[in-house]
Formats: C-alpha cells, sequence, structure tokens
C-alpha cells in the first residue's frame, strides 16, 4: 500500500541518491535521518520570492503542512506524458547524500552530483525542480576535508555539529521553497495562450521544448529552470503577485464543505476577468489548466485554494469532453476533503464511527467511484500504445486509490485519526499491520463490524484494478498493482483469491527476468546472433551459452532473489493444497555425510512418528489444477535456474500428489528431478536431498533363531533345587487359578541373541510408484550394544510392490540391543533415519480411533475456508478430539547374551528315530553328543515330552474332571511318565570337541506315538567374568532329538472283585484258578482275609505270562503267575487271577482327607452336589484303593521271549461291596459252632474247606464272640441272622439282643442253642449294631457256612 498511498496527489517526490564512495551503512544512516521528516509545516517554509515564483509559497502564520514522500527510484520515462496531468507521480526534488574526507573534497562531490542528476533526468523532462547535495564530514577526518567552503548546489554539514536533524530539517524547507517555487514558474508557461494550447494538445501532454515557446515566454528560460536553478538557502523576501487568469464562468467553486472544516487565511480569490491581447479562451477549454493549477496548489499544502480551482474545473468538465481530467479532478477534490479532516481532526487519538445512516466516507467513496467510471469509458484519441498504457495506469491508480479509503478504514477500525494517518502516510505507524497480523475469522469479522466496512466491499473493491488493461501497463507498473492486490487480498483473510494473485505476480516477475537476459545479450555480444545469446536470471544471475551443446556459465552466483520467488511460488501453491517443501533439501559437502541437521544421536534426520505412516489423506482441491500449478513451479524454477528447486519440487510432488498424478506424470517428475540432480553435482555442487519417496519401511522382523541356538533364560536358583518332574510336566497348569488376568497383561518374551553369533533381520520395503524406485543404501538404526552389520547397497524395487530384504549382522558385546529402525539414502540424497517403534496395545487402540474418528469426520465435517487442507484438518482433528500418547515410542528390542557353548548329536542307537514297545514294557536310548564350540559345558539336564502330555494339560486346565479323575491324570503324568533319566549324575561337563553318551529310558505308554528328548546344557562357571548373583539368571541351550513311538496294546485288566473269604467257594477257585489253590491253606482266619481277583484278557497274537505279586505288611510275600493265550477272532483270551490279601483297616484322620492334588491347581466346585455321607464314602473308597495298589502289582512277560514290562492297574475302581469285604470292622465278630460231648464238654464242630460239617436233628451252640477293637468304648447290639430260616430251630431272640458296653479290647460271648431240622447247606449271618446313636451303625458282621448231612 505505501506505492499507492490514498493522500498521493498531495506527496512531493523527493528522491534521496548516493554521491560518490559513500559506505553503505553510512548513506543508509543519513538517509533515515532525512526520511523521518514526512511533513513540513507551511510556517516554515522560508519565503522571500518576488515575481510568478511566489505564486504558491505559503503566508508566514499557515497552519498546513507540506507531506514528503521518498521513493527509491524516479519515475520511468515512459511516463513523462503523465509531468502534467500528474505532477506529483515525479520526481520534483533530489537529495544528494555524499560523506566528504581529505581524499574527497566538496567538489568532486558536487561533480558527481550534477552527472548523477543528468543522468537520471530524461531529457527535456521538466523535473526535478530543485536539487542540493548533503555533505556529511567524515569523523575521522574532522577540520581536514574542507567544508568552510561555499559552493553552490551542496550543503556541508560538520561531524561535530550537535542537533543536526533540526538543521536538516531547515534544508529541506529550503529545498521545498525552491520546488514550490519552481513550479510557480512552470505555472506561469502554461498560462500563456501557447502553454495552454499544448496543454490541450493531447490526452496526455507535455511542455514544448524551448524553441517552440514565444520569445517573450522562452527568455527567461521558463522551460527548463530546474536542471539550472539551485536552492537560494540565504533569501530571505519572497513576494507573492496576483495571479490572473481569465476563466469562462465567475461563478464561485463549489467548496462549502471544504470550507466549515478549514481555517486558515487565503490570499487566492476567484480571479476577474482579464484580456489578453491573444485570445486563448477562442482555442482551448480553461478546464485543464485549473486542474494543474489545484494539483499544484494541493502540492504546496494550499487546500482551500486547491479546492476552489478544481471547483472550477469540475464546471468546464461538465460537457464530458474530457473525462479523463474530469476524473483526476475528482480524485484531488477527494484527497483534498481528507486532508482537510485530518487537519480539523488531528488531535483525535482513536478511531471513531459514524453511528448516523450515511458513513463520513461515503461522499469520497462516490467520487472516486465517479472517477473510475470515468476513466474506464475514456476513449483513447489516439492509436499510440503509450497512450493506452498511461490510461490504463490511472485507472488502475484510482482503482487503488479507492481501495486505499476502504482499506485504511476498516484496519483502523473506522474513520478517524487513525485512518487518516495510515491514508496520508501508511507507512509511518504499524497499527494497520498490527490490527490485521490476526488474521483468525474471528478478528477480521470483528473489525467489519466496528468500521462498518465489509471484506467483501473491499475485495469487490480491488477486484476492478484485475482486468485485461494490465497488459497494456508496463512490467514495472503491472507489478507493482498486483503485488498491491496481493497483499490486500492477503489482510483481508483471501487467501486463494492471494494466490491468484501471486501466479501473476511470479508470471510477471519472471516477464522482467527473461527480457533483463535479452537485454544482456546485447551488451554481452551485440555483434553476435541468437546462437550466443545468454541468459540471466534474477538478480544478474547470468548464464552464457555459448553455442549448441556448450557448457552454461553463471555470471553471478547470488541467488537471493531466486530464494524470494521460490518463497511467493510456495505460499501460492500452498494455498491450492499442494506443498513444495514436503521434501526438504540441504547443503552438504558429502552426500552421505551425517552432520545433517533435524537428526538424532546417529546425526540423521529423523522420520516424525506422526507423519512417517503414508495416511491415505482425504482429497482436496482439483487434481487438474494442482497438476498444472506443479508444471508451472518447475518451469519457473528452470528458467531462473535453479536446478535444487527443480529436484525440490518435483520429488514433493512424487511425495505427496502421486495418488493423482498420471503414470506419464510421475515418470516426467522422475526423471526431471534425476536430470536437475545430475546437472548440479556436474557444475561441483553437491546436493542433499532428503528421503522423498514415504516412508519406505513397512516392517522389521528378527528372523528366530534355530531351536538349537536359541538361548533360554533360566534363574540362577534352579542350580541347587533338585530337579521337579512337577515342574516340566504339569508346566501347561503351574497358574494356581484357572483365569489370571495379570498373567494376560504381562511383558512379552524376550528376544534373545548370542554374543558374536550372526542373527538375520528381514526388512519389508514399499515403492508406491509406477517406476522402479532406486535405493542408494539402507541400514539398520540401532542404540544399545555394538552392532556389525553390512548396508545394503544399489536396491531397485519394482513398481507397486513389496520387496523385502535379508540384512545380517553380529552383537558384539552383551546387553541390551535397540532396533529403531532403518537408515535410507536414495541416489544424490542424504541419509534419512525412519523408526519403526512396535505398537503397543494402547497404540493399536489410539491408531483404531483415528481411523474411525477420520472414517466418522469424512464428508460430515465441514471445515471453514482453508482449514480443509490435509494438513489443516488433521491438525485440527486428530489434536482436539484425540489424546497424545505420553509414553515413549517402543522399539524391537534384543537382549544380547553372553557366548553359549553348542551341542550336536552325533549318534543314536535308534534307527530313523523310532521305537516299537509293548505297554508297559521299556526300553533304552543312546545319545552320543559333541561338543562342537570353544566353551566347556557344566550345565546338563534333561526334560521329555510326548504325545500324552498335551492332552492331559488340557483336559487339567479345562475343569471338567471329577476329583478322582484329575487325580488319575495327575498320576499318570507323573508317575507313568513315557521317557526318563535315570543316571543324572551319569555326565556333569562336556568339554571342548568331547564326546559323551546319554542314555534315556523309554516306556510303552498307551495313547504315545511321539516324543522329544530335550537336552538343556550351559556354561555357568565363567572363570573370565564376574560371578553373578543368585538372584540374576543364566542361559542355556536346548538340543531336541525326536523320537517316534509305536506302543502296542496286548493285555488289559478288568473285572476287579474283592470277596471275604469266609464266602469263597474253594471248589469254585480251584476249578477257576488252579494257580491260586495253593495260597488258599495259607489263610488261616477267614475272617481276617479276602479274595482279591482281576481277569486278564490279552488282545494281542502272541500268549503273555502275567504275574500278581502281593507285598503286605504282616504276611510273607506271594506271587500268582498265569499265562494268558492268545484269543481267536475277535475273541479274547482270558486268565483269571485270584490272590488272598488280609483285611485292614486305615486310620480315621487319614480316610477323612481330602483326595490330594499333585499341582497347586485351584479346583472348580463339581457341578454335582454330593452330601456329606456321600463324600465321605467318596474318600474312604480312594484312600482303600491307593493302599490296595500299593500291596498289588502285576508284571508281565513274553512266553517266548525275553520281552517283559509292568501292568498297571491304575484303571480298575473300588466298590463299595468290595470295601467292605477289604476293610476289618470296628468290632470282631467270630462264630465258632459247637456242641456237647458224652463227658460234657463242648467241642467245635469240623470246619473243612471253608464250612463246618453237622448232623441234622441235634442239638448245636452257635457260640458269638464280640471284641471291641477301637479306641473307645461302645454299646452294642447283636442281630442273628439264619439262612433258611424255616429249617433251623433256635432258643431265645435273635434280633436287637442287648450287647451291653464294651471297653476296648474287651470281648463278650453269647451262645445260642439251635437245631437243623433237614439235611442241607445252611448259613448262619451275625451283625453287630452300635446304639445310643441317632442312626445305628454296623460295626461288624460275620458269617458261617454249614454242611448238613447224615453223615455228619
Amino acid at each position: 500500500m505505501n506505492s499507492h498511498a490514498f493522500a498521493a496527489l498531495a506527496h512531493i517526490q523527493i528522491l534521496v541518491l548516493p554521491v560518490g564512495p559513500i559506505p553503505r551503512a553510512a548513506f543508509e544512516k543519513y538517509a533515515a535521518e532525512i526520511r523521518t521528516f514526512d511533513s513540513i509545516r507551511l510556517g516554515d517554509i522560508p519565503a522571500g520570492m518576488k515575481d510568478e515564483r511566489a505564486r504558491f509559497m505559503p503566508n508566514p502564520l499557515s497552519s498546513g503542512y507540506l507531506y514528503l514522500n521518498y521513493p527509491s527510484h524516479p519515475a520511468p520515462p515512459r511516463h513523462m506524458s503523465l509531468s502534467l496531468f500528474r505532477p506529483s507521480h515525479f520526481t520534483l526534488g533530489i537529495i544528494g547524500v555524499a560523506a566528504c574526507s581529505s581524499s574527497y573534497p566538496l567538489t568532486s562531490a558536487l561533480k558527481q552530483f550534477e552527472n548523477t542528476v543528468l543522468d537520471i533526468s530524461p531529457e527535456g523532462s521538466t523535473f526535478p525542480l530543485a536539487k542540493v547535495c548533503f555533505a556529511f564530514e567524515d569523523e575521522e577526518s574532522a577540520g581536514s576535508t574542507g567544508l568552510g567552503d561555499t559552493l553552490p548546489g551542496i550543503v556541508s554539514i560538520p561531524s561535530v555539529m550537535g542537533n543536526k536533524k533540526l538543521y536538516i530539517g531547515t534544508l529541506l524547507a529550503d529545498l521545498c521553497s525552491h520546488i514550490l517555487a519552481e513550479l510557480g514558474r512552470v505555472y506561469h508557461v502554461l498560462e500563456s495562450p501557447i502553454g495552454n494550447e499544448y496543454l490541450n494538445s493531447a490526452l496526455f501532454p507535455i511542455l514544448p521544448s524551448p524553441s517552440e515557446m514565444p520569445l517573450s515566454l522562452s527568455s527567461g528560460n521558463l522551460g527548463y529552470s530546474s536542471h539550472s536553478s539551485q536552492p537560494e538557502l540565504d533569501s530571505s523576501s519572497l513576494a507573492t503577485p496576483g495571479i490572473q487568469i481569465k476563466r469562462s464562468s465567475t461563478a464561485g467553486p463549489g467548496i462549502s464543505h471544504t470550507a466549515s472544516l478549514i481555517q486558515r487565511q487565503s490570499t487566492l480569490g476567484p480571479p476577474a476577468v482579464r484580456k489578453r491581447a491573444s485570445a486563448i479562451g477562442a482555442v482551448s477549454s480553461h478546464g485543464r489548466l485549473y486542474k494543474v493549477l489545484g494539483d499544484f496548489f494541493l502540492l504546496a499544502g494550499r487546500t482551500e485554494d486547491a479546492s476552489l480551482w478544481y471547483a472550477e474545473a469540475i464546471v468546464l468538465f461538465k460537457t464530458g469532453q474530457d473525462p479523463v481530467w474530469h476524473a483526476s479532478v475528482l480524485e484531488g477534490m477527494a484527497t483534498v476533503f481528507v486532508l482537510d479532516t485530518w487537519s480539523a481532526g488531528q488531535g483525535l487519538q482513536s478511531s471513531a464511527s459514524n453511528n448516523g445512516v450515511k458513513e463520513p466516507w461515503a461522499d469520497i467513496y462516490e467520487q472516486l467511484s465517479q472517477a473510475i467510471a470515468l476513466y474506464h469509458k475514456a476513449p483513447v484519441p489516439s492509436e499510440l500504445s503509450q497512450d493506452h498504457s498511461l490510461l490504463a495506469l490511472t485507472y488502475c491508480t484510482a482503482v487503488m486509490r479507492q481501495t486505499s479509503l476502504l482499506f485504511c478504514t476498516w484496519s483502523t477500525k473506522g474513520w478517524g485519526a487513525l485512518a487518516f494517518a495510515s491514508m496520508l502516510q501508511p507507512g509511518s505507524t504499524s497499527y494497520t499491520q498490527k490490527t490485521t497480523s490476526d488474521s483468525s475469522w474471528t478478528n477480521l469479522e470483528r473489525l467489519c463490524i466496528i468500521s462498518g466496512v465489509s471484506r467483501s466491499q473491499i475485495a469487490n473493491t480491488v477486484s476492478q484494478a484485475h482486468g485485461p488493461w494490465l497488459l497494456h501497463l508496463g512490467p514495472h507498473e503491472r507489478l507493482t498493482i498486483l503485488q498491491s492486490m496481493a497483499s490486500i487480498y492477503s489482510s483481508l483473510g483471501y487467501k486463494r483469491k492471494e494466490a491468484f494473485i501471486l501466479r501473476e505476480v511470479i508470471s510477471c516477475i519472471m516477464d522482467l527476468i527473461v527480457c533483463g537476459r535479452e537485454e544482456n545479450d546485447v551488451l554481452w555480444n551485440p555483434d553476435v546472433g541468437s546462437a550466443n545469446k545468454g541468459n540471466r536470471s534474477e538478480n544478474g544471475d547470468e548464464v552464457n551459452i555459448v553455442g549448441k551443446g556448450a557448457v552454461g556459465v553463471r555470471q553471478n552466483e547470488i541467488l537471493a532473489g531466486n530464494q524470494s520467488i521460490l518463497k511467493l511460488l510456495v505460499r501460492a501453491c500452498k494455498v491450492l493444497g499442494v506443498d513444495l517443501e514436503a521434501v526438504s533439501v540441504a547443503k552438504a559437502t558429502d552426500a552421505t555425510s551425517s552432520e545433517i541437521g533435524g537428526g538424532d544421536s546417529n546425526g540423521y534426520p529423523v522420520e516424525d512418528l506422526e507423519g512417517s505412516a503414508d495416511v491415505a489423506r482425504e482429497s482436496f482441491g482439483w487434481s487438474e489444477l494442482q497438476v498444472g500449478v506443479i508444471r508451472e513451479a518447475i518451469a519457473v524454477a528452470e528458467a531462473l535456474p535453479d536446478s535444487l528447486a527443480v529436484a525440490q519440487i518435483s520429488l514433493s510432488a512424487l511425495r505427496t500428489m502421486h495418488s493423482v498424478l498420471a503414470s506419464s506424470d510421475q515418470y516426467h517428475l522422475y526423471q526431471t528431478a534425476g536430470r536437475a540432480l545430475a546437472a548440479m553435482r556436474r557444475r561441483g555442487d553437491a546436493p542433499a536431498v532428503e528421503y522423498w519417496a514415504g516412508h519406505p519401511i513397512m516392517s522389521i522382523a528378527l528372523l528366530p533363531l534355530a531351536l538349537h541356538r536359541l538361548p533360554i533364560e533360566n534363574l540362577f536358583s534352579i542350580l541347587n533345587a533338585k530337579s521337579s518332574a512337577t515342574n516340566s510336566l504339569l508346566g501347561g497348569i503351574t497358574d494356581p487359578f484357572l483365569y489370571n488376568p495379570r498373567k494376560s497383561s504381562g511383558p512379552q518374551s524376550k528376544n534373545l541373541i548370542v554374543q558374536g553369533e550372526p542373527i538375520e533381520l528381514t526388512i519389508t520395503l514399499r515403492n508406491p510408484y509406477v517406476f522402479d524406485l532406486e535405493i542408494q543404501s539402507i541400514s539398520l538404526s540401532t542404540t544399545g550394544v555394538e552392532f556389525e552389520s553390512s548396508p545394503v547397497s544399489a536396491l531397485v524395487i519394482p513398481p507397486n510392490t513389496l520387496h523385502s530384504i535379508t540384512i545380517v549382522g553380529t552383537a558384539k558385546t552383551r546387553g541390551t540391543l535397540v532396533f529403531r529402525g532403518c537408515i535410507v539414502q536414495a541416489p544424490w540424497g542424504t541419509p534419512r533415519e525412519f523408526l519403526l517403534p512396535v505398537p503397543t496395545d494402547a497404540d493399536q487402540n489410539l491408531f483404531a480411533r483415528r481411523q474411525s474418528a477420520v472414517k466418522c469426520e469424512s464428508g460430515r465435517t465441514k471445515y471453514w475456508g482453508l482449514d480443509s487442507r490435509p494438513w489443516e484438518k488433521d491438525e485440527r482433528r486428530l489434536s482436539t478430539l484425540l489424546p497424545s500418547l505420553k509414553k515413549p515410542p517402543q522399539f524391537l528390542q534384543c537382549v544380547v547374551v553372553p557366548e553359549q557353548p553348542l551341542l550336536r548329536i552325533r549318534w543314536t542307537s535308534l534307527t530313523h528315530g523310532a521305537v516299537m514297545l509293548y505297554n508297559g514294557e521299556e526300553s533304552t536310548i543312546r545319545l552320543t553328543l559333541e561338543n562342537i564350540s570353544t566353551l566347556p559345558i557344566d550345565f546338563i539336564r534333561l526334560s521329555f515330552e510326548d504325545s500324552t502330555i498335551g492332552p492331559a494339560q488340557e483336559a487339567l486346565s479345562e475343569g471338567e474332571l471329577s476329583v478322582f479323575e484329575t487325580y488319575e491324570t495327575e498320576f499318570d503324568l507323573l508317575h507313568r511318565k513315557a521317557f526318563s533319566w535315570r543316571n543324572e549324575k551319569e555326565i556333569t561337563s562336556i568339554l571342548p570337541n568331547q564326546k559323551v553318551v546319554l542314555s534315556v529310558t523309554c516306556v510303552g505308554k498307551v495313547g504315545c506315538a511321539h516324543g522329544t528328548v530335550h537336552i538343556s546344557y550351559s556354561q555357568v562357571n565363567r572363570e573370565h567374568e564376574e560371578p553373578m548373583p543368585a538372584s540374576e539368571v543364566f542361559y542355556t541351550r536346548q538340543l531336541s532329538y525326536p523320537v517316534t513311538v509305536t506302543v502296542y496294546h496286548m493285555l488289559e485288566c478288568h473285572d476287579l472283585r474283592l470277596m471275604p473269604m469266609v464266602d469263597v467257594d474253594y471248589d469254585n477257585i480251584s476249578h477257576r484258578a488252579t494257580n491260586s489253590a495253593h495260597l488258599l491253606p495259607e489263610v488261616d482266619d477267614p475272617t481276617e482275609w479276602c479274595l482279591f481277583a482281576i481277569d486278564v484278557r490279552n488282545t494281542y497274537g502272541l500268549p503273555f505270562e502275567v504275574t500278581f505279586e502281593r507285598e503286605q505288611a504282616g504276611t510273607e510275600s506271594a506271587a500268582v503267575s498265569s499265562t494268558v493265550p492268545p484269543g481267536r477272532g475277535l475273541t479274547p483270551g482270558i486268565s483269571s487271577i485270584m490272590l488272598p490279601v488280609k483285611k485292614f483297616r486305615l486310620s480315621d484322620d487319614q480316610i477323612s482327607q481330602s483326595i490330594p492334588t499333585l499341582s497347586d491347581r485351584q479346583f472348580v466346585v463339581g457341578k454335582s452336589k454330593l452330601s456329606i455321607e456321600e463324600e465321605q464314602a467318596q474318600r474312604e473308597l480312594f484312600w482303600y484303593r491307593e493302599e490296595l495298589l500299593k500291596i498289588i502289582s502285576a508284571r508281565w512277560k513274553e512266553t517266548n521271549g525275553d520281552r517283559h514290562g509292568y501292568l498297571s492297574l491304575r484303571q480298575q475302581r473300588l466298590t463299595l461291596p468290595m470295601l467292605k469285604a477289604l476293610r476289618t470292622d470296628v468290632v470282631q465278630v467270630d462264630l465258632t459252632l459247637i456242641m456237647d460231648t458224652p463227658d460234657s464238654s463242648p467241642q467245635e464242630l469240623d470246619y473243612s474247606g471253608g464250612k463246618y460239617i453237622a448232623s441234622p436233628n441235634e442239638m448245636f451252640y452257635l457260640r458269638v464272640e464280640i471284641a471291641n477293637s477301637s479306641l473307645s468304648p461302645l454299646a452294642m447290639a447283636l442281630d442273628l441272622m439264619f439262612d433258611p430260616a424255616e429249617q433251623v430251630l433256635s432258643e431265645g431272640v435273635l434280633s436287637n439282643m442287648a450287647i451291653g458296653r464294651l471297653k476296648p479290647d474287651e470281648t463278650k460271648a453269647v451262645e445260642v442253642p439251635l437245631c437243623f431240622l433237614c439235611t442241607g447247606r445252611f448259613e448262619i449271618g451275625a451283625e453287630v449294631r452300635i446304639t445310643g446313636t441317632l442312626k445305628d451303625s454296623r460295626a461288624g458282621a460275620s458269617r458261617i457256612c454249614i454242611s448238613v448231612r447224615e453223615d455228619g
């Protein structure tokens, strides 16, 4: 906005130039002191000039101001036609700044200053009107520069002067006095008849040359007096002659709105009509002359006079014959109104908006709108393109002036002092920049409400300047207009319109660059044709091309201008959703150097974790437009030329827009980037481009070690503890709880690798492009212990595929090794580290929530304006809705363990690793082991697995088994193992290169199909290392040997029976089991024994000999053998085994114990609810069965061979009748049948074959002896039973006979006389019950058999 200030028509342009060898810093310092004077009071302007030069001089008591502006360059020569139409556009004064010293005197400075003014002033130009040179004395050469000399045109300023600013202000007032004087002389020429004719001769006239002027007018050198006139610093008098100008109307100008605001004396009234010898009104109108007079008064700060003459000009321009000058008068009147308002309200400290119906700036806005309309429809009388260019410039300037009115009012929060200040001197205050720096929608809308000016109104106004008329402007003017438009759109928050204008700004700049190169070609080789043309970039970057195929030479290496153009390009493209800086670049002496900023401890730049994954973003913008913008950006970068920018733009487009780019575009961008980087390398540059192909690493996986090389962590405490089969076999159920939530949330297993041994890692790479993606090198990024690996070089990934590579490395020391990710380097690029954390449950949960949030908001939530760009949308969406992870990322970690020994199986006794056994048969497997490492082995431990362990452990973990079944399953796992190592102390150490033999026992077990022998070994005692405390761990390796097992199930036991010996038929036993008959005579008392009977079936095709043995305390050992024949067809061979077992009784404490569990597993309450009595009976059955299985054992042997084994009885169940037969009663009941002898002495009847022999019809006595074998006294009752009862005569009561209370170990006998009425088999039973309880319980019983015969 500085170049298009609203009050620019009232600014006196003063150009400040360096003169001579003045340092840049010194010039900037002195020029800044001069530029601090942006206005000078009219009362400070020296007066004293007379004649026509006093026409525009102010009165000594005037209260107005002269407004100064200091442009950076003069108006171009092509604008000479505007010298009378727009005098404020030109440099009216020139100030030279020189630093004088003893080596550079005043005369040299004055001479060089005069030459400089002649060089910058076009020939025949009216301007500048005045000039002066300020010579500042150098502090180092004070007193020796000759500043005391007085030379016209140069003013010396000593270094010892105290208040230089005051003196400079005085000099500027003198310079302005001479400018006003020269304006009077110029107007003196224009008011002549010939001057007025020339003023009306063209649309944009210029003053004639002196030869064409009348002698009376040209004799005073009025036309070009400014080139020879110097400021008269010592002038003291100034005369103001009356101005006599003829006008066509004597009506006073309508300036009521100005006269009410301006309070100062005016010496200029409506001039009287004066006749001249030549009737100037007869040929030309005075409208333009009054307009020029108003412009000069406006520059002189006399706004009342300017308004008066503008009104006079308006009256003459109402005919519509001169719309361009009419429009310029309207612009001047608008400027006068603002200046008068500023003078009247300069004391206001804050802006104030109008509360009335009409805004205070509405009249100014309507005047400027009328002026713009007049400019727009004004015809161009001549066919000169210069008139078209100047008319377009005035039109655009008027639009920018109207825009400045609205923008200043809007940005300063309303019509007031701040708005006036920003319209007069936009650079004098930073308030506008401060209020518009906050580009939030809330702040911008707040400004609209406060000021009463909407953003759309400002944008619609400034948009009038954009159109085809911009093509008629010169490059510099077009660039200035577009730049101002872009800055306004930016301040209004209209980023898209700003980007649209910035694209045209860049196009205009590139046109200037191309034109500059062409001009440079002519200067470089004026006699050579196009074959020798050179190229020049911005700021003089030349590339001289000698001929076809020649090497380009850059004449200047300054790239500051190029970077500015590229920044504009990046800004415009970002608004359109194209990020041209997605791939960063850096300069480095070596492309593979690790000294690159933005890195981590390794020195490489690190890919951000949030942006590492190439998440599919929602599309933004028009893809076809974005592709076109990318092509334009590449063309701009190539035209500069900037090869590094070409590569950056191409690679950034590939990285961010490959999903919408066609295959041909991807190929073209990739090849363009390659050519640009190759060109830089040929020139000697070292381009450093970061890896651009997204996140190439999909996954990193550690290949598992071979099982025989895998280290296993163990506690040192197991070295002192005895090996427990429970820990190994019940390993699947070691947790005492069926469900343990803490177990699932525990840490994951460690990755263990061995020091000094190679490991392999698989890296999966991705190429999302349609061309082969080249990677110069890829290596692992690790922290922790030293890791040695070789990078993979010259890798080519096929298009649109996933490619896997394997990297082999070795850990050199023990400790923790962390794999952070990979370091990837593309050709001609810098290495970049890509992190690949291992996702935890929280990470996966957050990622799922992010994906869900994106899908939920996609298409449902509309973002405001440019907030819908992908990076802006993600920042607002994910940062506000989802929490961020506070924990640091977790990476793939490995624990490097010390070096470990290595074993191998050199030889085995098995053929093809298979063994065939009978059920219960044992076999020995011999394994020869060899230590092939250089470390000794001092720890060896064997463990085993078989196919029966898994199902059993699974059944136990499910918890559906009963208590009894659970015990049997655990007993089978612990005590009937298929494999075992019985000589654990056989081998204690294995030296390097030593061979040892291990013997493993294998037992045939039904259901076992295969098994594995695990040999765990390690070197625990390391002399070269410090001994580790007991709480630490050590590592072992495990060597496994699989075995295929075939088990033949040939014998099985069933139908277990336990019978009291008193009920046994000896004849039947001798008939069924002849092998057991010899054991019956050993039974001395049938009531104390029971008979164990079981059947053995042979399902195999060979006969087997089975042997059952009895080992019972208090009795001799006994054994029964029998040959079980093979079956015939589907009928198996069966053999019955009978073996006497002495009854026994377990203590109440033992049978009251719960059924034990062999593990620490927590049992679940069974589904079937048992009563207390039933549960007690179950426990009693269990404990008596366990005791019976300890007494009876069985084994088998092949009849015609040497193979043998044991026979299991664990499948047999015990019932309550069996329990009664096996258990000794609490009360011992002994039945004896006696008779009286002739000598009256009682005699026991004969007892043979398990029965008594008696005769019928004889009197006998049944003696019942009852003994209390418990530890407490018992009250008992006796019940007798006869079978058949009707054939037996007895005396007395047979049931509920009171026995009385018997003390412990007390015996009592009861005799009952009886008689058998017939022959046959009789049974007599006695049952003793304990009385006095709620329910009489049976305490003991006995039974005898009697055979009644006639010969008895």
